[in-house]
C-alpha cells in the first residue's frame, strides 16, 4: 500500500512549493506562459505547450479548460499567451488569459507530423468494433477483448501517478462512482464491467495498479484495471486519439472513454473529463441491449 499512499500523494508534493494561498478558492496559483497549439471542436478546452511552471510541472503540452471560456474568443493556433493556472484538490482551470509577444515565450516550435490524416482516418468511431487487445490484469492475469465478450464495459486510460486533480483522479472518481452504481443496478447495468487501462505501462506494474485500485476500492469483479507492453498500449491510444507522451519525466496525455456493448461494438465515446457519471448509466441503460 506505501506505493500508493507516495502516488496518491505525488500532487500536494508538487503543490509544495512556490504556491500562492488563495483562501476563498483553497488552492494554488501559478503565473504561466505557453503558445496555443489547438482548441477542442467546441473550444471548451484550449491546448497549450507551456514553460516550465516552477513547483508544479516541467514544460510539456496538455489541454487547459479556462474558468472563463470568452477569454478564449479571440485565440487561435500559434498565439503566445500568458494566464495564471488554479488548482485545487479537486480541480484545475486557467483564467487570466492573455496575448503576449512570441519572444517571451521560452519554448520550441514542435516538428510536423508526417502522418497526422492517417491517424485522424484511423480514429474510431461510435458504431466501430473495439480493437482486439491483450493485457494484464492488477492480478497478474492475462485479459483480452474476450474476456469482456457478452458484457458491456466501459473504458477509461489514467495512470497512477497522475499529478492534475481533474484528469486521471477526477476518471477514477468517476468510476468509483459507476461502479456503486453498477452494484446496485438491474438489467443491463448490473452486468456492465469497467475497464481502466494505463498509460504508464512502465511504473504502473500490476502490483502498483493492484495498491490504486484498493485506494479506489475497486471490486475485481466489477472494476478491472490493466497495463500491457508499451506497443500495446500505443496502439489502444492511438485507436481513441488520445495523446499521450512523456515530457521532462511528466506524462502529458489527453482522455477517453467509451461504452462498449455486448458485441465488441463502441456506443458511446466521451472525450475529456466533463462527462458524468450519471451521463454514462443513462447511455448504459438506454444504449445497451
Amino acid at each position: 500500500m506505501q506505493k500508493i499512499l507516495l502516488s496518491g500523494c505525488l500532487a500536494l508534493a508538487l503543490l509544495g512549493c512556490g504556491r500562492t494561498i488563495d483562501t476563498e478558492e483553497r488552492g494554488e496559483h501559478y503565473d504561466a506562459r505557453g503558445v496555443v497549439r489547438g482548441f477542442s471542436p467546441d473550444r471548451s478546452t484550449i491546448e497549450i505547450q507551456h514553460e516550465k511552471i516552477p513547483g508544479y510541472m516541467p514544460s510539456m503540452t496538455m489541454p487547459f479548460v479556462a474558468r472563463d471560456p470568452k477569454q478564449l474568443a479571440d485565440l487561435k493556433t500559434g498565439d503566445a499567451i500568458s494566464f495564471r493556472m488554479a488548482v485545487t484538490q479537486k480541480d484545475f482551470w486557467i483564467e487570466n488569459v492573455k496575448k503576449i509577444r512570441r519572444e517571451e515565450v521560452k519554448v520550441a516550435d514542435p516538428k510536423p507530423a508526417s502522418s497526422v490524416s492517417d491517424d485522424h482516418n484511423a480514429r474510431l468511431k461510435e458504431k466501430d468494433s473495439m480493437p482486439a487487445f491483450n493485457l494484464t490484469n492488477q492480478n497478474g492475469q492475462r485479459i483480452s477483448l474476450d474476456t469482456f465478450r457478452g458484457e458491456p464495459f466501459v473504458l477509461t486510460f489514467v495512470f497512477t501517478r497522475c499529478p492534475v486533480p481533474n484528469f486521471c483522479p477526477r476518471i477514477s472518481s468517476n468510476f468509483e462512482e459507476l461502479q456503486t452504481a453498477i452494484k446496485n443496478g438491474t438489467g443491463a447495468v448490473a452486468t456492465t464491467h469497467l475497464l481502466s487501462i494505463t498509460l504508464d505501462p512502465e511504473y504502473d506494474t500490476p502490483n502498483v495498479l493492484r495498491d490504486y485500485a484498493g485506494f479506489h476500492h475497486a471490486d475485481p469483479k466489477t472494476w478491472t484495471f490493466a497495463t500491457g507492453d508499451k506497443n500495446q498500449i500505443d496502439s489502444l491510444t492511438r485507436a481513441f486519439s488520445v495523446y499521450r507522451q512523456n515530457e521532462g519525466g511528466t506524462l502529458s496525455h489527453g482522455l477517453a472513454t467509451a461504452l462498449v456493448n455486448r458485441d465488441g461494438k463502441i456506443e458511446r465515446i466521451w472525450r475529456g473529463n466533463a462527462w458524468s457519471p450519471a451521463e454514462v448509466m443513462k447511455a448504459i441503460q438506454t444504449e445497451v441491449r
